[in-house]
């Protein structure tokens, strides 16, 4: 039960983290300056960004107290707080949790401004949503690892989880714009949400090309070239197929969305701006339905990772 609970936590820790950095680096590369300044696209965006950081603290200082009780080999309301207090000072996680938590008070509190700064605060939150994921590499299989080996892999796992960020934001955020609203869609919100789709095509392949970069070197300094048939024969091993058979159907969602359903929606754009009577509903129903099935897949990759850093690579044992 206990295992469970720290998967639990591990997975909304990394779901919440990812969307953090994700979210607001999407306004940089997707959204023009005029485009950023307008309350009425970017609120939705902003709102769940102040929701996420809370949430993130509070998930990042129950995941932190869990480790402690572990270690300490007591329950959770048992720990005191001196023992609590020497794991933070004495370890390369407690330092990771310390980074994390004081990045996203620093988003949290940044997130105020938004309409008076948009691209400058879009920026800080961008940042420091990067260095908040980013610590995620020490509490896994990267933290473990010492010496240069050690760097080499943390360093690929920051990247990993960076980039992986960037794309799981993107289908987060475009939900955001299309989804419907009471009052309907601001102006030229349709017409913006094609454009973006247009604009992420290239951070896309980048990010897709950097996440298998870095999985090919992350595989490596876990399991192996040469070990790999002892891992497929273990949870972890059979795992990380499920995983990649994940990730080839988020690739292949991602392939419709850019070739099918963003030339349709750009299509439906046109020919509203063209009459009036002109509907894009249908366009925006399919694209829509291709993000969730696409987020689907990448929360179940997500899941499969929180289930990964309890195991060891070989055995299928809780580390």
């Amino acid at each position: 039960m206990g295992d469970l609970v720290l998967i639990g936590i591990r997975f909304a820790l990394y779901t919440d983290l990812m969307l953090v950095a994700g979210l607001t680096a999407f306004p940089l590369y997707a959204l023009t300056r005029q485009d950023r300044a307008r309350p009425e696209l970017t609120d939705r965006i902003w709102c769940a960004e102040r929701w996420l950081c809370a949430a993130g603290l509070l998930l990042s200082a129950l995941g932190m107290g869990m480790l402690a009780a572990s270690m300490q080999g007591v329950g959770l309301l048992a720990l005191d707080a001196q023992s609590f207090q020497a794991i933070v000072r004495q370890s390369d996680v407690g330092t990771a949790w310390l980074y994390r938590s004081a990045a996203l008070a620093a988003a949290l509190a940044a997130s105020i401004w938004t309409r008076r700064w948009p691209t400058a605060v879009a920026a800080l939150l961008a940042a420091a949503g990067l260095v908040a994921v980013g610590t995620l590499a020490w509490s896994g299989h990267a933290g473990a690892t010492e010496g240069t080996a050690g760097t080499i892999h943390r360093i690929s796992d920051i990247v990993h989880i960076a980039a992986a960020s960037v794309w799981i934001g993107a289908i987060a955020a475009f939900l955001l714009l299309l989804s419907p609203r009471r009052s309907g869609p601001p102006p030229g919100t349709i017409a913006i949400a094609a454009r973006s789709l247009d604009r992420f095509s290239v951070v896309g392949t980048i990010c897709v090309l950097t996440i298998a970069g870095t999985g090919l070197i992350n595989g490596q300094m876990i399991i192996g070239a040469e070990n790999l048939g002892r891992s497929l024969a273990a949870p972890y091993g059979q795992g990380l197929l499920a995983k990649l058979a994940l990730f080839a159907l988020m690739l292949a969602l991602a392939a419709a969305n850019r070739w099918r359903l963003t030339p349709a929606l750009s299509a439906a754009v046109a020919r509203m701006e063209a009459r009036d009577d002109a509907n894009p509903s249908e366009a925006i129903a399919a694209l829509c339905k291709s993000l969730i099935a696409e987020a689907t897949a990448a929360f179940a990759i997500l899941a499969l990772v929180a289930w990964f850093g309890t195991l060891d690579p070989f055995g299928g044992e809780a580390m």
